[in-house]
């Protein structure tokens, strides 16, 4: 059996998802609840936060990158060993991208794959009784979703509070609390997101404070009695999301390489794969004993001057890429490359194994989601074989030169562009794979 569950949502981003969600993660936790948490769409910040607030490891469901099949196993799994599962979702609850039926990667589309009930976050600033008419809108929009109830957020009064709950009640929403309009506790957040809860001072005491708020004002025994869900037990099989790209695998991880999903670490391990964590912050070359080295996404830019005088980790990079294959994504991308120049243009250099040089001085928004096709044969996949995952970052590119790794389009557009280098067994790109 898999536990119930509940997704957090909203009409729009800034409503207050991540501060409920954190909040009732934590206070449920503190029960003696085991919480199992889940993140729609692709992000890798809030999933951190989630497992420092259960002490679970969080797991990204998104619609457009992923099966059907896959998405029920990855939820299964959220709810195994667990009384509860509470997932978040991202932007608004029906907003996508252009796709079929069911796969736009709307948290809407996880709702009804999962039969998980919505529980929305209504920011009622400037409105009281149009809350009702905005969530009764919500509620009749898509027949797949359920809408559990409603938590008001910014309340600025009692009387506020009674006008937009009696008005909600009304349509038949029950109300299960209400945020006041005051700060409570503000987020850290930098130019991709929150700051990473690994490098939050005091994430533990400001979780605590979050749970404490929700307690507060929010009846979590009515909350949580409208749980739900499909049965997913038939879907406890192998993830078998991604092929491993290596037997044994090494993985950079610290504050400048830590985008990576943990549903690809457990689907590699559950297909036999070995990781092995090492850290370039620490100067750690990758293990000797890999066959394969997977450079994730971070904030290389924060740390450009420390990786840059990392001897001996890009000594063992460039000696490991002799022999076997190595891959970076967005923040690894740009290690492989000649040179990052930061955000106050000082030019700092990089590993040299790709003809590429990026910049943060004069920084632009890359986002969306990607579907690429291997331009040859690769440790992910034969050439011709499709990934799909999406691309996040304020980086411009001042040189890159050389053979493509992938061909890759938007959601909205059919056009396929050379996408990422590669040269040798060295390969990279801006673009995450998800599935």
């Amino acid at each position: 059996m898999t536990a119930p569950g509940l997704l957090i949502a909203a009409v729009r981003s800034g409503s207050g998802k991540t501060t409920l969600a954190l909040g009732l993660m934590r206070a449920l936790a503190r029960r003696g609840m085991r919480v199992g948490a889940a993140k729609c769409g692709p992000d890798y910040i809030d999933p951190a936060f989630h497992k420092a607030a259960t002490g679970r490891e969080c797991f990204n469901l998104d619609s457009w990158t992923m099966g059907e099949g896959l998405i029920e196993r990855l939820a299964a799994r959220v709810g195994r060993d667990a009384d509860i599962v509470i997932a978040e979702a991202s932007m608004g609850l029906f907003d996508g991208a252009p796709n079929a039926p069911g796969r736009t990667g709307a948290s809407a589309d996880i709702a009804a794959a999962t039969g998980w009930p919505v529980v929305v976050v209504q920011d009622v600033s400037g409105q009281a009784q149009t809350a009702a008419a905005v969530l009764r809108g919500v509620a009749a929009h898509d027949a797949r979703v359920k809408i559990a109830g409603v938590v008001l957020n910014k309340v600025g009064s009692e009387r506020h509070r009674r006008l937009a709950s009696e008005a909600i009640e009304a349509i038949g929403l029950p109300v299960f609390g209400a945020l006041p309009r005051d700060a409570g506790v503000i987020l850290p957040e930098r130019h991709l997101g929150l700051v990473q809860a690994r490098e939050t001072e005091g994430l533990d005491k400001m979780l605590d404070a979050l749970a404490d708020r929700v307690e507060a004002h929010v009846d979590l025994a009515a909350l949580c009695a409208r749980a739900g869900g499909a049965e997913l037990a038939s879907r406890n099989g192998p993830i078998a999301g991604l092929r491993p790209p290596g037997q044994r695998i090494a993985v950079a991880r610290d504050d400048a390489f830590s985008f990576f999903y943990p549903h690809l670490a457990l689907s590699w391990r559950e297909a036999g794969a070995e990781l092995k964590f090492f850290s370039p912050l620490a100067d750690e070359p990758p293990p000797a004993d890999c066959d394969m080295c997977w450079l994730p996404g971070g904030y290389p830019e924060l740390h450009a001057g420390r990786i840059a005088s990392a001897a001996e980790f890009l000594g063992g990079l460039r000696r490991f890429a002799e022999s076997r294959p190595v891959h970076g994504e967005c923040g690894g991308y740009m290690t492989l490359g000649q040179a990052l120049t930061g955000a106050d243009g000082q030019v700092h250099a990089m590993a040299g194994l790709l003809r590429l040089e990026t910049s943060f001085s004069q920084r632009k928004l890359h986002l969306g989601y990607r579907d690429a096709v291997l331009a040859v044969d690769h440790c992910l996949g034969l050439a011709g074989a499709r990934l799909r995952g999406h691309e996040f970052h304020y980086a411009t590119l001042l040189r890159e030169e050389g053979a493509c790794f992938a061909m890759v389009r938007d959601a909205y557009d059919e056009t396929k562009l050379a996408c990422g280098l590669r040269a040798g067994g060295v390969s990279g790109s801006f673009f995450h794979v998800i599935a």
